[in-house]
């Protein structure tokens, strides 16, 4: 189990951490979310032992994790971090890439694994290809196989899919979760993107202002969301009286309602439209399965 016990870390004077508590099990999923500058890549580096906590204890287990004061080599041997930039080696081919931690004693069993990550990643036929030959998303699929490798207990990933294009992104994330669900490896993920956080997370951390402001199910923080912040993520959202934080798709057209709006937008969003209305000088969002013209009064209900 891991155990973050009341860690604090300042730049400085800033604070940038908190008085932050959470614990993960063994083979749960953790997101971390929050606003760019919230935290959350010092919080992975903090879990790596990257740098020293100005308070506070983490524990792998019975194992504390400490700074570069206890350690000559950055992170234990059970955890394996997978940064935004890329360590990779870029004059050799991604097999030897992701083969490069694996034992050479048995080269059956190496190629074996080696070709089961590639499959994981989803670069099979880029196998033989050099890494300096590669995208920025190819590069960073790379990196989280070199990281799986040799099955390491804890992953820590930051924006693990932000290079990744749209066309392998979503059958990417599959993969890759069911793999480490499958092999029982915690993975706690920074991420500014619901959809790494819906279907996968057990746990949902929000970070905000150096604090921890939600801990929850994604279900309960999605399904509940009490802060305007926790909202935003999800998608689009108003603040409607007497209705509270609704989602765009939660306001629907009807025939009658006290809530009335003058329709200004249209987005086309494929099965929808994003409709933006006026009520009273304020914006508010609503979806509707046909396009709506401008200036075009309607009533809503969240019903």
């Amino acid at each position: 189990m891991l155990q973050v016990k009341n860690i604090s870390f300042n730049y400085g004077k800033e604070p940038v951490l908190d008085n932050i508590s959470f614990k993960g099990k063994l083979g749960e999923h953790i997101s971390i979310i929050g606003e760019s500058g919230s935290g959350k890549s010092t919080l992975l580096k903090l879990l790596y032992g990257t740098y020293d906590l100005n308070q506070g204890h983490i524990f792998w287990n019975d194992q504390e994790i400490l700074g570069p004061k206890f350690n000559l080599i950055t992170g234990p041997y059970f955890m394996k971090y997978v940064a935004q930039e890329f360590d990779l080696m870029p004059y050799t081919s991604v097999a030897e890439n992701i083969g490069e931690f694996l034992s050479n004693f048995y080269p059956e069993e190496k190629l074996e694994r080696t070709k089961e990550l590639l499959e994981v990643v989803e670069l099979t036929e880029f196998a033989d290809k050099k890494v300096k030959n590669l995208s920025g998303g190819q590069k960073q699929r790379v990196a989280l196989a070199r990281a799986i490798a040799n099955e390491p207990e804890v992953l820590l990933l930051d924006e693990p899919f932000s290079h990744i294009d749209n066309f392998k992104k979503h059958s990417l994330r599959r993969s890759l979760f069911e793999y480490l669900k499958d092999k029982k490896i915690t993975c706690i993920v920074a991420t500014h993107d619901k959809d790494d956080v819906l279907s996968f997370s057990d746990q949902m951390i929000v970070l905000h202002q150096s604090k921890i402001i939600a801990n929850d199910t994604p279900e309960n923080l999605y399904n509940n969301p009490n802060n305007k912040l926790i909202a935003s993520f999800f998608g689009e959202f108003n603040e409607v009286e007497p209705y509270g934080i609704v989602y765009a798709h939660q306001l629907k057209v009807v025939e009658a309602s006290d809530l009335k709006v003058i329709v200004k937008k249209a987005y086309y969003k494929g099965n929808h439209y994003l409709i933006q209305a006026d009520l009273n000088g304020e914006k508010v969002f609503f979806e509707h399965p046909n396009k709506i013209e401008p200036e075009i009064e309607v009533c809503l209900s969240n019903q």
